[in-house]
């Protein structure tokens, strides 16, 4: 482990080198020698797929699925939301990544430890892509899929139901893992039992396929200005979150509802195979079955 790693020094490092080995050259030669041949400072690019039991066919075919619904959905006036769980939040003088413009540093502990946290935010978030609508429900408990399915309810509750006053079908797209996998027996037990029994909805939901989260609009749409909008501010309080959660808005038109979740989630909740096999689940036409079903009231 001796000896000079070139592909980590300057070029003034370089060219220090090269006059002990007798050449004479100036640093900013080196840098013109080194980009005819090619050479840069480049960064990891996140290219390599990582192998699965997916093929490119299903993965393709999954995608013309889900453009197919939004297709159907935008000339139907059907609503359709996009879910998922942003990234949890230690709540307390924690740093948060990126800049502000001010005369002095805000001032934050040094290490982040979870025991010096006033708790830890668990943001669901529900994006109305119709609408361009999006609303965020904070709890401090477990991201479980009982978690998942009563902010869901209360959405469609409280805004869902008075937007699509004539509306018996719900649409939603979400990712293949976290508290609402396409696998997790919860997830789809409390949907049914919580939107299609106690509302009488159809619920329709097609998932993403595993690695493919990012095209998920709910994260390039309202994760992202969420992100943007508190970037550089230390989440010192589950009011400083909220707060920054209904200011944020974009030129678009995007608006934001955030609420607070005080109940405690437990984990591990198991569905027994009798009850799975009682709900009314189907798959759509020509559809992929691990993604893609339909929920209906008994």
């Amino acid at each position: 482990m001796t000896g000079l790693k070139w592909t980590h020094r300057t070029t003034a490092k370089i060219a220090c080198e090269l006059r002990d080995l007798g050449i004479e050259v100036s640093d900013r030669t080196v840098a013109k020698l080194l980009k005819q041949m090619g050479f840069s400072l480049r960064v990891n690019h996140k290219k390599l797929a990582r192998v699965c039991s997916v093929s490119s066919d299903e993965r393709n075919a999954q995608f013309q699925r889900i453009t197919e619904l939004r297709t159907q959905c935008a000339a139907e006036g059907l609503p359709l939301i996009s879910v998922d769980t942003k990234k949890k939040e230690l709540v307390g003088p924690f740093k948060n990544p990126g800049a502000t413009w001010n005369r002095t540093p805000t001032l934050v502990n040094d290490h982040d430890f979870r025991s010096d946290a006033e708790g830890i935010a668990v943001p669901y978030g529900i994006y109305d892509l119709l609408a361009n609508r999006g609303t965020v429900f904070v709890g401090s408990s477990h991201d479980t899929p009982e978690f998942a399915a009563e902010c869901i309810e209360r959405w469609w509750r409280q805004e869902g139901r008075w937007r699509y006053a004539h509306a018996d079908h719900l649409n939603i797209l979400a990712d293949a893992g976290g508290s609402n996998a396409p696998t997790c027996r919860a997830w789809k037990q409390r949907l049914h039992r919580l939107l299609c029994q106690r509302h009488g909805l159809t619920i329709t939901v097609a998932h993403y396929p595993s690695g493919a989260s990012k095209w998920n609009p709910i994260e390039h749409r309202l994760f992202s200005e969420i992100s943007k909008n508190w970037s550089g501010r230390p989440l010192d309080s589950f009011d400083t979150i909220l707060n920054y959660l209904r200011t944020t808005s974009t030129a678009t038109g995007l608006s934001l509802r955030a609420h607070r979740v005080r109940k405690h989630y437990e984990k591990g909740i198991r569905i027994p195979d009798a009850e799975m096999r009682r709900l009314p689940i189907t798959v759509p036409h020509s559809a992929l079955p691990r993604w893609n079903y339909v929920l209906r009231p008994s």
